[in-house]
């Protein structure tokens, strides 16, 4: 056997290494043409007819409102679309080719139709297998495609090859959401695009949070995507394949076909219904106005390392170690390694109060990051961290037709001392630290921090989360608030024998660096 094994790995270690020599050198190099943010005026557009003398009652600062709804955040980015007459940058990790993904790209053809110039970046690991509907898009004369980090290779075997060999470099991705209209409006937070984001999944809906933003912080947005958009790890899609621009059409065609199908008429109905972006456009919400905010992102290309200081990481370390009352955090992913643990313990041991919640092992869509988690839970709550774990199975109020019961945790954000906090795509964990790009809002309001602790307590309560402790024999405990007579369960609530089995296998494999 070890005849066998033996070459197979130093082959592999060869190609690893050969990979790490020359990996920017593989990346494909094709460039496109340098471009940069529309400027905005005062009214030439609905959106700037809208939101310019909003800003004027509020000089100097920004204006933002949380959208914690999966209906309202579907329902604003299509407005925003549909409002848009300069541009819409749009920068993601994931766009599905589903009911919700294809709804907004025929929102944003239908904006290139009326002259908006659109730039749309995606991250190509999760673009994979898209490349004829990304074609089609980049066709329309309007219209600009490009991924980030791109695969040379785009399908089989030699796909598979590639990413042996550029293991190291194609590991790094792009984290960072993004949707920007107008230079007006943007809204960043933790929402990719595709069903389960805009609570039209069947099976299981993400909750996950998004912040609005009007103003300075609007420009900050467009400061980082146009770093991203021309930077050499861009890649335009013309650059990696072609299809005949007809094809375009018959793209449109299958869209405006799908619209009206019986679900996807359901689905816009609920959205229509939702009072959220409904009652903002009326103005009978008030954004929160702030001067000390701030969207930050990771440098495009991370993965060089030359420098540090301007990593989210650093930022967020600096939020967190600062809390001198209470330091709430929200996080799907939550992997603090060895120190990232004893800074949080050290904290409670100086008098502040820490809690988290994260998904339990049953609402977790990625059972290896759960495995990572697990064994800091002990510590954790040995050290007086507060570890709440959201159910699988929480009722929500869009549970039924086209909304699913199941969730599964997706919001990033952090609330520090009832003042100071972020919202974005940062998971607590090592990927989040050291591999991906991300992006995010920093923020120092009491009123705007105040909306993310109410969302951290909602989370947190027995209704939607368990509370995990630890017993009399130092094993650990979930306590079922919201049974009647409340519970105490002493394995991993909800989850299969098969799942927890894999979640005890992965914890032994040294991938926390990875997770």
């Amino acid at each position: 056997m070890l005849a066998y094994v033996l070459p197979l790995l130093a082959l592999a270690l060869v190609a690893i290494g050969l990979g790490a020599l020359l990996a920017d050198r593989l990346m494909p190099m094709h460039r496109g043409k340098p471009s940069t943010v529309l400027p905005v005026q005062p009214a030439a557009t609905e959106l700037d007819r809208w939101v310019a003398p909003l800003l004027a009652a509020q000089p100097g600062r920004s204006g933002a409102v949380l959208l914690h709804d999966g209906l309202d955040a579907f329902a604003l980015r299509a407005v925003s679309a549909r409002s848009a007459g300069r541009s819409l940058d749009l920068q993601y990790y994931i766009w599905r080719d589903d009911l919700c993904g294809r709804l907004l790209a025929l929102e944003v053809w239908r904006a290139a139709e009326r002259g908006v110039r659109v730039r749309m970046l995606l991250d190509d690991m999760n673009a994979h297998g898209l490349d004829r509907q990304l074609l089609r898009l980049d066709a329309h004369p309007n219209i600009e495609v490009r991924l980030y980090n791109p695969f040379r290779n785009r399908a089989g075997l030699r796909r598979l090859v590639e990413t042996v060999v550029r293991a190291l470099r194609v590991n790094h991705r792009m984290h960072n959401k993004a949707w920007i209209a107008d230079g007006r409006l943007a809204v960043v937070g933790g929402r990719n695009i595709g069903e389960a984001y805009f609570g039209a999944a069947v099976d299981s809906n993400f909750r996950d949070l998004d912040v609005m933003l009007m103003g300075p912080a609007v420009a900050q947005a467009e400061s980082i995507f146009d770093a991203f958009w021309n930077d050499p790890a861009a890649v335009p899609v013309t650059g990696l394949g072609s299809v005949a621009a007809a094809g375009l059409h018959a793209l449109l065609a299958s869209l405006d076909q799908q619209c009206a199908d019986p679900r996807v008429q359901t689905y816009l109905q609920r959205v229509h219904a939702a009072p959220g972006v409904r009652d903002f456009m009326a103005g009978q919400v008030s954004p929160c106005w702030v001067e000390a905010l701030q969207v930050m992102s990771d440098p495009p290309q991370k993965w060089r390392r030359d420098d540090r200081a301007g990593w989210l990481v650093q930022r967020l370390v600096a939020l967190i170690a600062g809390a001198r009352t209470e330091a709430l955090l929200i996080s799907p992913y939550f992997v603090p390694g060895r120190r990232g643990s004893a800074a949080l313990v050290q904290l409670e041991r100086q008098g502040t109060r820490v809690a988290v919640v994260t998904n339990s092992l049953a609402a977790n869509d990625v059972p290896a990051v759960h495995s990572g988690y697990a064994r800091y839970r002990k510590p954790l709550l040995a050290g007086g961290v507060r570890l709440n774990e959201l159910r699988a199975q929480g009722k929500t109020a869009s549970a039924g037709l086209l909304g699913s019961g199941g969730a599964s945790l997706h919001t990033k954000a952090v609330v520090v001392d009832g003042e100071r906090g972020f919202i974005g795509s940062f998971n607590l964990d090592p990927r989040s630290a050291d591999l991906n790009t991300e992006m995010g809002v920093l923020f120092d309001h009491a009123g705007l921090a105040a909306a993310v602790k109410a969302e951290f307590q909602r989370l947190a309560g027995p209704a939607l989360s368990y509370g995990v402790t630890l017993g009399a024999d130092g094993q650990l405990v979930w306590l079922d608030g919201a049974s009647e007579p409340p519970r105490r369960r002493r394995r991993e609530p909800d989850a299969s024998r098969a799942r927890r089995l894999l979640a005890r296998v992965l914890a032994w494999l040294p991938i926390e660096s990875q997770l």
